[in-house]
């Protein structure tokens, strides 16, 4: 394999490896599984280019194989109960005051987006919390741009109507 690209790669790996680990951390609530799907991701695109296929945009493709991991998850995923997870050693976390202030407000986030529709709640995602540009986003999801803005708009929209006064 060129040793230009093998560069390019690894540069690639240290400049988006850890918003992908956000991106995929904030879809599947799973610190473990999230680097698992990030580390899956790169494989697969590093498979991609050794087999001498060309990449317009590493990054919106790095995006658009991890949503499809993230797809092909939630289509595997089996529901677990919570006496599931104590039979199996789960036990909550001491979490100091700080941290825990984060993660109330990070899960208050959390549950409001989680009652937008699937198109719009991805699109905020990509948009606000993963920094991509809706050409980017547009690219990793196979959509226009136009298409794309649109979801962003009318998705903060109906966030801004799910969250209530305030909200901006």
């Amino acid at each position: 394999m060129d040793t230009k690209l093998e560069q390019e790669f690894l540069a690639a790996h240290d400049a988006f490896a850890e918003a992908l680990f956000r991106h995929c951390y904030f879809r599947v609530h799973d610190r473990e599984r999230a680097k698992d799907l990030v580390q899956e991701a790169f494989y697969r695109t590093w498979v991609y280019l050794a087999e001498g296929k060309e990449i317009r945009n590493l990054r919106a493709f790095l995006y658009k194989v991890s949503n499809n991991l993230i797809i092909d998850e939630a289509r595997r995923k089996q529901p677990l109960s919570l006496e599931t997870l104590t039979e199996e050693g789960f036990s909550p976390k001491d979490e100091s005051l700080p941290d825990a202030e984060q993660r109330l407000i990070g899960e208050e986030i959390n549950k409001k987006l989680l009652l937008l529709e699937e198109p719009y709640r991805t699109a905020i995602i990509m948009r606000f919390f993963d920094e991509l540009s809706p050409k980017e986003i547009a690219l990793a999801l196979n959509l226009s741009q136009n298409t794309v803005s649109v979801r962003i708009h009318r998705g903060l929209k109906k966030l801004e109507e799910i969250a209530g006064p305030g909200f901006k």
